[in-house]
């Protein structure tokens, strides 16, 4: 069993940053692969970033590429997610997940654990 707790949301003018941080109860966080996804009003969830654990790969939706750094520090059990150059279409609801598997980490299906999410608002 993992749980998930997200912080650092907030309402911010385009072009700031911020960094949220997901904080993992469970002492095999080191096991799982994590991700983020957020989900905009009448959305669907999608995926953001994630981190296999394994091998510390990452990958990101093209959406945010070169914005967006997700990274994690096993030590401390957790996962953080710098959001640099913010855009209005970045408003959502940002969750954190964590999930058994290494590999189709972009979907939501893989992930068996879900943060409660934490709003990120950014005005023009």
């Amino acid at each position: 069993q993992v749980q998930l707790v997200e912080s650092g949301g907030g309402l911010v003018q385009a072009g700031d940053s911020l960094r949220l941080s997901c904080a993992a109860s469970g002492r095999t966080f080191s096991q799982y692969s994590m991700g983020w996804f957020r989900q905009a009003p009448g959305k669907e969830r999608e995926f953001v970033a994630t981190n296999r654990w394994t091998t510390g790969d990452t990958y990101y939706s093209d959406s945010v590429k070169g914005r967006f750094t997700i990274s994690r520090d096993n030590a401390k059990n957790t996962i953080n997610l710098q959001m640099n150059s913010l855009k209005p279409e970045d408003t959502a609801v940002y969750y954190c997940a964590a999930s058994v598997y290494t590999d189709y980490l972009t979907l939501n299906k893989r992930y068996s654990y879900w943060g409660q999410g934490t709003q990120v608002t950014v005005s023009s």
